[in-house]
C-alpha cells in the first residue's frame, strides 16, 4: 500500500467520527432522527437523451470518496454506522462502476441497489423523522420526504465544513499535487509557443484528465484574453506574438478541489516586472492570513497594497491613498482576495458568523468578496489578488470624474497583456500557514 493510501486510511476514522458528532448535534437542533443524503442523478439535456456531466452532491462526498456514481444514498443518524446504498445496475449501454474493496468500506453498512426506481425498499419506511439532503426535490417528494434541505441543519453543516479534518487536508494536498504537476506542463507549453487549446491539452494530459474531470472550467488565456476574468474560449490559433499567459486551473482528489492561478510573461519585460511585484504582494497577503484576522480586513489591506503597485509603476498620477479614496483601484482589482476551498471550489460557510447561519455582509464598496468570516485554524483559503487592464472598466473610468488620476499612456501599454492573477491554496494552522501550492514546487 502506498504512503498516500496509508495516510488516508489512518486519518479516515477520525474524519468519520467528526462528521458523526456534527450530524448528531445538527439533528438535535432539527429534532429529527436522521438524514438521507442523495449523491444525485444524471440530468438530461432538454429534449435529448444525453446527460450533462454528473456532479455529485458535496454533502455526499463529504462522507466518502464516491464522486462519479449517481443514484447512491447515505442514511446517517450521528450514532450508528451509516448505511450506504450503492447503485450498481445491470447495464450494457454504459460502463458500470463496480464496488471494489477500499479503506472506507468498513465504516458503512453497504447495500447494493440494481434499479434506481426501487430505492424506496432500502430507505427508511417512515420518513417523517428523516430529512432529505440533495438537489432532486421532486424525487424526494415522490419518495415521501417532507423535510427537504432544512435550513437550520444545512447552516450548521456549512458553518462547520470550514474546519477541515486531517483526512480532508491530506486530500487537499493531493489535489494540489496534481494541479501543480499540470501547471508546470502548461507553463512549458506556453513558453514553447502553444495555443490556448494546446496549452489546455498539455495541462489535462499531464494528469490524465478529461475536461469534465476538472473541478471547474479551466481558464487558459493568452495576451489580451488575460483581462477576461472567466475566459474559457480556448483559441486554437496562435497569436502573432506571445506576450502573456494566465492560467486558472485546478484538480480533484477524492472530491476535494485545488484552485491555482499563475501568470507568465513570454519575455523579460515590464510586464514580467509587474508579475514579480504582484507575486510579492500575494505572498505578503498569505502572511497576513492568521487566526483571529477578519478576511474582509485582509482584503482591504491587500486592496491598499494594489494601490501602491499602481503608483510604483506610474499607472496613476495620484498617491496610493488618493486612489483608494476615489475607488479607482477597483478598476484594476475588481474581485475579492479569495475564498474558502474544499469540497467545492467556492466552499460554503464564508459569510457565516455562527452555526445558525447569521450572515455577515461584504462591505458595499467591496461587493465581490466571497467570504467575510474571521479566519481560524483548520480553515483552508485561496489567496488570489489581481491587477488587470480591462477595456470595459477602463472605458468607464475614462468617462468618470476620476479620469485625470490615471496615467493613460502607461495603462495603454499594458492592455495587450490583459492582466495578472496569482493564486495559492493555504491551510491555516494555529502556529503557521501551510502554503500547499508553494510547498509542492510551483513558484
Amino acid at each position: 500500500m502506498s504512503t498516500l493510501s496509508n495516510k488516508l486510511k489512518e486519518e479516515y476514522s477520525a474524519h468519520i467520527d467528526c462528521l458523526q458528532q456534527r450530524t448528531k448535534q445538527a439533528l438535535s437542533y432539527e429534532k429529527i432522527e436522521g438524514v438521507v443524503i442523495h449523491s444525485g442523478q444524471e440530468i438530461k439535456a432538454f429534449l435529448d437523451d444525453n446527460a450533462y456531466p454528473f456532479r455529485v452532491n458535496p454533502h455526499f462526498k463529504h462522507w466518502l470518496p464516491l464522486i462519479d456514481v449517481p443514484n447512491c444514498w447515505l442514511i446517517v443518524n450521528g450514532e450508528d454506522k451509516p448505511t450506504l446504498i450503492y447503485y450498481q445496475p445491470v447495464d450494457f449501454w454504459h460502463k458500470v462502476i463496480p464496488l471494489t474493496d477500499d479503506y472506507w468500506h468498513e465504516f458503512f453498512h453497504i447495500k447494493v441497489l440494481t434499479q434506481a426506481s426501487e430505492v424506496d425498499k432500502l430507505l427508511p419506511y417512515d420518513k417523517k423523522d428523516f430529512a432529505y439532503i440533495g438537489s432532486h426535490i421532486e424525487v424526494a417528494k415522490a419518495l415521501g420526504f417532507e423535510d427537504i434541505n432544512p435550513e437550520r441543519l444545512l447552516n450548521y453543516i456549512h458553518y462547520h465544513r470550514a474546519y477541515k479534518t486531517a483526512y480532508e487536508q491530506v486530500c487537499l494536498r493531493q489535489s494540489n499535487a496534481l494541479a501543480v504537476k499540470a501547471h508546470i506542463a502548461a507553463k512549458r507549453a506556453f513558453l514553447n509557443g502553444g495555443t490556448e487549446y494546446s496549452i489546455q491539452s498539455a495541462y489535462l494530459s499531464a494528469i490524465g484528465y478529461t475536461t469534465d474531470e476538472t473541478p471547474y472550467g479551466n481558464i487558459v488565456a493568452l495576451n489580451k484574453n488575460c483581462s477576461v476574468l472567466h475566459y474559457m474560449a480556448l483559441d486554437k490559433t496562435p497569436p502573432q506574438l506571445h506576450k502573456s499567459f494566465l492560467i486558472d486551473a485546478g484538480a480533484n482528489f477524492n472530491g476535494y478541489a485545488a484552485d491555482i492561478t499563475r501568470t507568465y510573461a513570454f519575455k523579460q519585460d515590464k510586464f514580467a516586472d509587474l508579475i514579480l511585484r504582484m507575486n510579492e504582494l500575494m505572498l505578503n497577503a498569505v502572511n497576513g492570513l492568521k487566526p483571529g484576522v477578519n478576511y474582509v480586513d485582509l482584503h482591504i489591506a491587500t486592496y491598499n497594497e494594489v494601490a501602491k503597485v499602481l503608483a510604483e509603476f506610474n499607472f496613476i498620477k495620484v498617491s496610493a491613498e488618493t486612489a483608494v479614496e476615489s475607488g479607482i483601484v477597483s478598476t484594476f482589482f475588481p474581485h475579492g482576495l479569495g475564498h474558502h476551498l474544499g469540497l467545492q471550489v467556492h466552499d460554503m460557510g464564508g459569510f457565516m458568523a455562527d452555526e445558525r447561519g447569521t450572515h455577515i455582509n461584504a462591505p458595499d464598496n467591496h461587493p465581490f468578496l466571497r467570504t467575510s468570516r474571521t479566519v481560524e485554524a483548520g480553515q483552508v483559503f485561496t489567496i488570489e489578488p489581481g491587477l488587470y487592464f480591462i477595456d470595459s472598466l477602463l472605458r468607464t473610468l475614462k468617462e468618470s470624474a476620476y479620469s485625470d488620476q490615471i496615467n493613460w499612456p502607461k495603462v495603454d501599454e499594458m492592455r495587450d497583456y490583459g492582466g495578472i492573477r496569482i493564486e495559492d491554496n493555504i491551510i491555516v494552522h494555529q502556529s503557521h500557514n501551510e502554503n500547499m501550492t508553494r510547498d509542492l514546487g510551483l513558484d
